[in-house]
């Protein structure tokens, strides 16, 4: 599994890059706290294939970046060679990135 580090995924955004940001964490996590994703519930991740890239780089973030490490053997599985796990999800990004994001 591909991973990226929060430090590397804000140079991309800073740096304008094409890329897929998918968060597999459920709804009431999006209340806490969010990165702008496109929201995908790591239930209904492989019922939505059709809705993640095969040609951009797809990262994919969840809380702490265990569903999202899943997801993203998953995706392998099925032939996706594209997706990136967030390393550390959205703690890491808080903690490293954005400060001011809250934690849970």
């Amino acid at each position: 599994m591909k991973e990226i580090t929060v430090t590397e995924f804000k140079k991309l955004q800073d740096e304008n890059a094409e890329y897929q940001l998918i968060d597999v964490r459920e709804d009431h996590e999006l209340e806490i706290c969010e990165m702008g994703a496109e929201h995908i519930p790591m239930g209904d991740v492989m019922d939505n294939l059709d809705k993640i890239s095969k040609t951009k780089q797809v990262i994919i973030h969840c809380r702490s970046g265990a569903r999202s490490g899943t997801i993203c053997k998953a995706l392998e599985a099925e032939g996706y060679n594209n997706v990136y796990n967030l390393k550390g999800g959205i703690i890491a990004w808080a903690t490293e990135i954005d400060p001011t994001m809250e934690k849970y």
